[in-house]
This record gives structure tokens, sequence and C-alpha cells, in this order.
């Protein structure tokens, strides 16, 4: 089966988005401190560019969080089709995860976004199923992380790790148990450690 990847940028104290999520601060307070690596910040070196080249890999298929996906809860009661305008960089289905049902959304470069009701689980079946050859990625955010460590099916977990520490916000480990990876590559920058583990068969 090819592998599941997973990549996220993380604090040293954990969190992987900073408090108090919303449409104008989708990261959080401060989270976008985790992400200088690639978005522009100037002191950005050439381990920053190999690391976002593993972000940036095409992927068959992705499986993301409804609160990854846009910031309305509750009932779909407004238009909304993603942070990332007429054409999202996937290029290839998404499931979203969500308590509300919700009709296909297609976009420009082939994103398609799938709403799924049933759980993880449901998520990443049909995430497999839709991959084919080409592998699954879990996009996010950190509850989707969480399911998907307890799970047991990430074999790739990239960690782009921080010097900032944030205090409070979303977290990846909490009820994760064991962490069955070893690390398989090290890069750093002035911004973040990069770290590629594999998981251990």
């Amino acid at each position: 089966m090819p592998d599941t990847t997973c990549h996220m940028s993380i604090s040293l104290d954990g969190f992987v988005a900073g408090p108090d999520q919303s449409r104008e601060d989708p990261l959080g307070k401060r989270g976008q401190e985790l992400h200088g690596w690639h978005i522009g910040d100037p002191r950005a070196n050439d381990a920053d560019k190999v690391a976002n080249e593993w972000l940036m890999r095409p992927r068959g298929a992705y499986v993301m969080g409804r609160n990854m996906f846009g910031p309305i809860r509750g009932d779909w009661d407004e238009e909304w089709t993603g942070w990332w305008g007429p054409e999202p960089p996937y290029h290839a289905p998404v499931f979203v995860l969500t308590h509300h049902g919700h009709d296909p959304i297609q976009m420009d470069g082939g994103t398609t976004f799938h709403f799924v009701t049933e759980g993880f689980d449901a998520a990443y079946s049909a995430a497999c199923r839709a991959a084919g050859d080409n592998g699954v990625d879990i996009a996010g955010g950190a509850s989707t992380v969480r399911q998907a460590l307890i799970a047991g099916v990430i074999d790739e977990l990239t960690l782009d790790i921080a010097p900032v520490l944030l205090g409070s916000g979303e977290r990846i480990f909490d009820g994760v148990e064991s962490f069955g990876f070893e690390p398989a590559e090290v890069l750093h920058s002035p911004l973040t450690t990069h770290i590629r583990y594999r998981r251990v068969s």
C-alpha cells in the first residue's frame, strides 16, 4: 500500500496552532510564527526549500478536518470554498471531516472537497480508494492528525519544529500513547528544525 504522510509545523511546546483561531487569524494567536520557514521569512535557507518540497509533493488524496477547511461552525449557513482561493494547492480529492453534510465542491486545478460525516476511518478509507497508488496525506488540523496517529495509519511524519513557545492552542499528541517512529532525516535553518520520521516496522 502507498505511504500515508503527514507534515506539520509545531512549536517547542507542542502546539500546531495558537489559541483563538478565527476567520481573521486562522492559525490562532502567533500561530503564523511556526510557518516563517515557508512563507517568506528572509532567513529561510536551502534546508527550508527542501522541506517545502516535501510539503508540496503531489499526493493522490488528502484528509483534513473542518476547522482546517474553514472557520464556519455548525450548519453550513454561508458559501465557503476554503482558504486557498479558486485553485487550492491540493490538485486531488480532499476529504473533509464534518458533522454537517455538504455537497462536494469542485475547484480549479483538480481539487474537489468531499465532506464526510461518518468519522475519520470513513474519510481515510475514501481517500485511500481515491488515491490509488499515489498515497494519502493527512493535511491537518490538530484533531485530524491526532486521530490518524491513534489509528496508526501514518507511515511518514514530518515535523517542522520552530523555536517558539506558544503556551496554548491546538496540540497533536494529546491522547496519543505511543510514538512508533524513528528519525530518517534532519535538516535545520534559523527558523526551524525539520525532522522526517518513518514508522518503525
